[in-house]
């Protein structure tokens, strides 16, 4: 293994996030909050640490195995993760226990959502940030800034290209240099959330509230500066235009990459994108079923309404970001499962949803559809096709070893859940909500995590890491042959 440079990477990354803890302390003193030594101690306890990984190990220049590059990914997210939780240890409000502390960064970081923080109306600004900025970062923009940067102190970011990018190909690339992909990525998403912040204070918010929201949209995060988080502005533009971001932060990068990028805006490409048109189904279906549901329960005063929530509850869910106008619990039982449910399937490959990835869930549907063919045809030769190009059956093998690794992985994070004296209900719901990156679940973390005990929320942040790491990642590290020579 080696050792030497992933020492020093991790140092450099450490760094680098590091800066990370200076724009909240802009905000503390924008706003006079009392935040900003928090913020201005973690940053240089930061710097410490990145100090004591990278010195020793400074004067190491190699390429990076892919072996490395696969551990370098997870130490990233588990390192970070850890680093981010330094600010919510040292502060006074919210004041947080260590445990607290870490599922509070990991679950911004993996973009997953599920707070434990009661109160959030109260806590200074900074703070407030800082949670919206670990969840945009967490979305694409720390990969993306990683890759982009990497190269140019003489480490090589492919393999971490081929370790994290979602989806069931890996080594398809939008530019022929990483660098190039990956400033073309961070251009794509920090236009999105500029426009989305637009959109906000357009709708209504407050610049603050705005900004914030908008990091948290386009990571497909959830994290709010309210306790009531959308609701609380009782907007139905607001809805609306959160929910509209979610579906565009939805779709794969690199489709948005090739619409924009030709000197020509290319909208067929959106249209004959098999993946995007199977998402779009999805969620008409989703806000349709939903829709009908409320009105005949007659759960709102009139359809405008239904249709409102229907549309803003669904793409929320189903997209894995979780914002939440109201408890979404409270529905008539069978949509709250139902949503829950749908999070598995979540956003587009290359996005910044989670979820098993849409792409991956129609590729089951058509295995599964040839297996019925091959019943009543059982000579007959059937391929299996994406945009009329058959896939070799390493893919079609790739994704049912995957969705077998996933159903495993959420087996036993839910047993583990059951272990700790937690209700089957919630250890379900949870185990769902975390390993899918939504954040809200049913029973005691229908609204927050706080009352759960400390054993169960580190099963979550391990929840969490699998399924921001799509599990192979993180699941091949327990693996013997991945430590042998």
């Amino acid at each position: 293994m080696q050792t030497k440079i992933i020492l020093r990477m991790v140092g450099l990354l450490i760094c680098l996030f590091s800066f990370s803890m200076l724009p909240p302390a802009l905000v503390a003193l924008i706003y006079q909050d009392g935040a900003g030594v928090v913020f201005i101690r973690s940053f240089f306890v930061s710097l410490m640490i990145a100090f004591i990984f990278w010195y020793p190990n400074r004067n190491c220049q190699q390429e990076l195995r892919t072996r490395s590059g696969f551990l370098i990914v997870v130490l990233f997210w588990v390192v970070l993760g850890t680093i981010g939780s330094i600010p919510f240890m040292l502060s006074d409000s919210p004041h947080l226990s260590i445990t607290d502390s870490f599922f509070e960064s990991f679950s911004a970081l993996t973009t997953t959502g599920a707070t434990l923080i009661v109160g959030l109306d109260e806590l200074p600004k900074a703070i407030l940030f800082y949670r919206h900025l670990l969840q945009w970062f967490g979305g694409m923009g720390i990969i993306v800034l990683a890759v982009a940067i990497l190269p140019l102190l003489g480490i090589g970011g492919m393999q971490l290209y081929r370790a994290e990018t979602p989806g069931p190909v890996k080594d398809s690339k939008i530019t022929p240099r990483i660098a190039e992909t990956a400033k073309a990525l961070w251009y794509i998403y920090l236009t999105l959330t500029v426009l989305c912040a637009f959109a906000y204070w357009l709708a209504g918010m407050s610049v603050f509230d705005a900004i914030g929201h908008s990091f948290s949209t386009v990571a497909i995060g959830g994290f709010s500066s309210h306790d009531a988080s959308l609701g609380y502005f009782d907007s139905p533009l607001i809805n609306i235009t959160c929910a509209v971001f979610l579906l565009i932060s939805s779709v794969n990068f690199s489709l948005h990459f090739i619409v924009f990028s030709r000197g020509k805006l290319n909208f067929r490409a959106y249209i004959h994108d098999a993946e995007l048109r199977f998402f779009v189904i999805i969620q008409c279906a989703l806000v349709a079923i939903c829709f009908m549901v409320l009105v005949s329960r007659r759960f709102y005063d009139n359809y405008f309404d239904a249709f409102e929530q229907a549309f803003f509850q669904a793409v929320s869910l189903s997209t894995t970001a979780g914002f939440a106008t109201e408890s979404f619990a409270n529905w008539p039982s069978f949509l709250p499962t139902m949503l829950l449910i749908s999070s598995f399937i979540g956003g587009c490959a290359g996005s910044t949803g989670g979820g098993l990835k849409v792409i991956r869930v129609w590729l089951l549907m058509l295995q599964a559809s040839r297996e019925l063919k091959r019943l009543v045809h059982p000579r007959a030769l059937f391929s299996i096709s994406v945009g009329q190009k058959a896939l070799p059956e390493r893919v079609i093998d790739a994704v049912w070893g995957f969705f077998s690794a996933y159903i495993f992985v959420y087996i036993v994070c839910m047993l583990a859940l059951l272990a700790t004296d937690i209700d089957s209900v919630t250890a379900i719901s949870a185990t769902t909500a975390c390993l899918n990156n939504l954040g809200p679940g049913l029973g005691e973390v229908a609204t927050h995590y706080a009352n759960i005990n400390d054993q169960a929320k580190w099963v979550l942040i391990l929840a969490m890491l699998f399924g921001r790491l799509e599990v192979f990642t993180l699941l091949v590290l327990f693996t013997p042959a991945f430590w042998r020579h």
